[in-house]
């Protein structure tokens, strides 16, 4: 057993609204005019044997400290196959799995909070990996684990901590990854996922989101500016049962990243989500929404960033849109993990 490689993450930011209600549906988020602390992350990680690893994040915000993630992952299994087992993010799509530290904008998608939550989608439980054997990059992830909590499956059973009495009273999420890298140049990573579970509207009544994403990149080889261009695209449908009928909306995003020169990063972002009239699940949030960003960020170095960034949000049930403007600070010490592809 290895001492923890641990790192600690600070991101704030300072925020100016049109509205002093914004409407942020992240966890997160800068959620109001004048400074926001949007969380310190204490990450660590480590092999606990030749067959175990262990990594847990822990948020500290300022009212409170919250578990964000902690698992043991399997190390040596054969046949492809990994298990991982405790607290975890599930593995829909590409934004969801993954922290604010590596995002392409300082605040979470739309989708993300009116599907999932505040959090994302992440409960207690288990996931089965499997990197298929086949010529080219396949990997396969299902998992179960808690359907509760407001913050992290709202979709489901959100708030009401109901018993679980049998298989079907837990959400089960998989996912299926491709990547594709076409020469030196050009990659692509392309993923399908479903989510699916109980909800709280009756007896029996289930929720189900399925969704598809994909990550295309240009990043010449070679090029001591690293320049590079992103495109990044998600979409999901959502459909609830309720009693009498069947509740479906829908929600995604596309961004557009690049980095143009050495240490400076811009991007666009624009996403969509749709609502159902009169909808019982979610009554405050039963019209469509657009919202538009746009960011600039420079890097003084691997370890810190300055992003400014802004937002016209266009919810269809208010009158006027809400503008916003968003400076936001990373800085990061200790060793951290590489992030994924």
């Amino acid at each position: 057993m290895s001492n923890p490689a641990l790192s600690l993450i600070l991101d704030t930011a300072v925020a100016a609204y049109s509205d002093a209600k914004p409407l942020m549906t992240g966890g997160h988020d800068p959620k109001r005019n004048g400074f926001n602390l949007q969380q310190l992350e204490l990450h660590a990680e480590s092999s606990v044997d030749p067959y175990f690893t262990l990594q847990t994040n822990i948020v500290f915000a300022q009212f409170g400290v919250e578990v964000e993630e902690m698992y043991a992952e399997s190390m040596a299994l054969p046949a492809g196959l990994q298990i991982k087992a405790g607290q975890f993010l599930t593995a829909f799509g590409r934004i969801n799995p993954t922290h604010l530290h590596s995002w392409n904008f300082a605040d979470q998608p739309l989708m993300i909070g009116k599907f999932f939550g505040s959090e994302g989608s992440r409960g207690l439980g288990a996931q089965l990996g499997w990197l298929l054997p086949l010529p080219w990059y396949v990997e396969l992830k299902a998992s179960a684990t808690d359907a509760v909590g407001a913050c992290c499956a709202r979709s489901l059973l959100g708030g009401n901590d109901l018993p679980v009495r049998s298989p079907g009273d837990v959400a089960y999420t998989a996912n299926l990854k491709t990547f594709v890298p076409f020469d030196e140049d050009w990659s692509l990573s392309i993923s399908a996922s479903g989510q699916a579970g109980p909800n709280a509207s009756g007896n029996g009544n289930r929720s189900e989101i399925v969704g598809g994403d994909l990550y295309l990149r240009f990043r010449p080889a070679g090029d001591p500016e690293r320049r590079h261009l992103s495109l990044q695209m998600e979409h999901a449908v959502r459909a609830r049962q309720v009693p009498g009928r069947s509740l479906v909306d829908q929600a995604g995003y596309a961004q557009l990243i690049g980095m143009f020169a050495l240490r400076w990063e811009a991007g666009l972002r624009t996403e969509w989500t749709t609502g159902v009239a009169d909808d019982p699940l979610d009554p405050e949030w039963n019209a469509s929404r657009q919202r538009h960003s746009a960011q600039l960020t420079f890097y003084p170095s691997h370890f810190s960033r300055v992003r400014l960034q802004g937002t016209l949000d266009r919810p269809a049930w208010r009158a006027e849109p809400i503008w916003g403007a968003v400076l936001a600070f990373e800085a990061l010490i200790g060793a951290h993990g590489s992030h994924g592809f």
